[in-house]
């Protein structure tokens, strides 16, 4: 089992941009030193929900920080990006970090993220297998040309060419979120890993890690690489000596921050949408993931990998929206729960 921790860099209420982001990185150098198996960086534009406008620049930033922990993006917004780009990045922290990096893509939302970009609409309703299936292109073929929909451009060489790297692996891992059966889908057909939500719990997900073996038999994919994918699964964690404190500590700071943070959001064609109840949602992830005594979090993550058959999670550990909880919290995780975990 492979435990990282996800940082949004989240903004609660009465703290600043700047004290937002220093804790995400603090955050990210504790969960090395703690033994954490990975870091995995949010991306948002506009809203206090996460302070991060691109997960790929602070994933280079804390994998020359660091030495041993995996960092990936949880995720990169690829409609609002260009896959090309997305692509050079992605090989260049391959090379630098020894094979460290994870790519980890998805949709987003309609936001007005895609008016400010650029990328319009259609990007994110119709065209984000175009942009998949060019992004792992240019991250597993020497050169690549274009004649889609919404990319058309001669061939060039791939510089520099992931494979060929100084590791043991061809190029960087790419992971897919997925939030629908179309989603789960598109992973499939392309042998490539998910990230599933917080938002859902075992059963949900369990059924989507069926779907997923499902497609991708359908569809042909090796039989070794069906048994080998490595889902991820996101959650919520938070540790304490009784399960009332831990649950008390998410209930008092993150109604607050979701409040403020997704009432910001605002679509690009108008469409209304609908808020979850804040307080009613932190109860929700309180219920579904390790909150609690290192021993119930140790056993949550045991039973939700059983349930699943899902190896590698990534546990917001920044809900209290302290500095110095935040570190212990980490630290409680690496140091009291991991060991359980072996």
């Amino acid at each position: 089992m492979h435990v990282g921790s996800f940082v949004l860099a989240a903004q609660f209420p009465g703290q600043g941009e700047g004290e937002a982001l220093h804790r995400a990185v603090r955050s990210a150098e504790v969960a090395e030193e703690s033994g954490l198996d990975a870091v995995w960086l949010a991306e948002h534009h506009f809203v206090p929900y996460g302070t991060c406008p691109s997960a790929i620049t602070l994933a280079a930033l804390l994998l020359g920080r660091t030495r041993r922990i995996r960092v990936g993006t949880a995720v990169s917004v690829l409609p609002t990006a260009h896959p090309v780009a997305l692509g050079e990045q992605a090989a260049l922290l391959h090379h630098t970090s020894g094979g460290r990096f994870t790519l980890g893509v998805g949709r987003g939302g309609p936001w007005v993220d895609l008016e400010v970009f650029g990328a319009g609409l259609e990007a994110y309703e119709e065209g984000f297998p175009e942009a998949l299936d060019l992004l792992e292109r240019w991250l597993r073929e020497p050169s690549v040309s274009a004649d889609g929909e919404r990319f058309r451009f001669r061939e060039v060489p791939v510089v520099p060419r992931p494979s060929e790297a100084l590791t043991d692996v061809q190029g960087p891992e790419l992971v897919v979120a997925c939030t629908s059966p179309a989603s789960v889908r598109l992973a499939a057909e392309r042998g490539l890993s998910m990230l599933l939500g917080m938002h859902v719990g075992d059963e949900e997900k369990a059924e989507m890690v069926a779907l997923w073996r499902q497609h991708a038999r359908a569809c042909g994919r090796p039989a070794e690489e069906i048994l080998g994918a490595s889902h991820v699964s996101a959650g919520v964690c938070q540790i304490a000596d009784r399960r009332v404190d831990a649950a008390e500590t998410l209930m008092k700071a993150m109604p607050g921050w979701l409040k403020q943070g997704l009432e910001a959001h605002v679509t690009v064609d108008g469409r209304t949408r609908r808020m979850r109840d804040p307080l009613a949602y932190t109860e929700l992830l309180c219920g579904l993931h390790p909150v609690g005594t290192p021993r119930l979090c140790a056993d949550r993550l045991a039973a939700t990998s059983e349930r699943t058959g899902i190896s590698r999670f990534a546990l917001l550990v920044e809900g209290s929206g302290d500095l110095a909880a935040t570190e212990e919290n980490v630290r409680r995780l690496g140091t009291e729960v991991l060991p359980q975990l072996v």
